[in-house]
């Protein structure tokens, strides 16, 4: 009887653990994802920021030619969470600053951007659902 108590104790805790280990490598991967996202846009890949978009928003959102060309009017020279947030096991949200500027006349603006992620378990990935920033609204 006494070892039967002592098999359902480690049977919790390695349960348990596994549960936790579950839990860090979807946020490990959830700061890979970020971290990838956030380069493309810093440095201007739109087409590898695009690729990390929730598939579905992809389907409803074509990505044209003219879309890219609008993207290389602008550089982004600052790109920093101002706030982070956990919304549920499967979705994350953080709010940026993006300091933006016109490549034609050099005016600089800060925009922000409120990034929300989305954990889908059947392709084991991170997804951005916000899409891409808008760098024109209000502007």
């Amino acid at each position: 009887m006494r070892s039967l108590k002592w098999i359902l104790i480690l049977a919790a805790v390695l349960g348990l653990s596994s549960c936790a280990t579950e839990g860090k490598r979807q946020m490990t991967a959830l700061e890979r994802a970020q971290y990838a996202w956030t380069a493309a846009i810093r440095w201007g890949d739109i087409p590898g920021a695009w690729k990390q978009l929730d598939p579905d928003y992809r389907t409803q959102h074509a990505l044209t030619d003219i879309v890219v060309s609008r993207y290389k009017l602008v550089e982004v020279t600052g790109y920093t969470v101002m706030d982070s947030n956990t919304l549920g096991p499967e979705d994350f949200e953080r709010t940026i600053d993006i300091t933006v500027v016109t490549k034609k006349d050099m005016s600089a603006r800060n925009v922000t951007y409120n990034e929300r992620w989305h954990y889908d378990a059947e392709s084991k990935a991170w997804w951005v659902t916000s899409g891409l920033p808008n760098f024109w609204e209000g502007h």
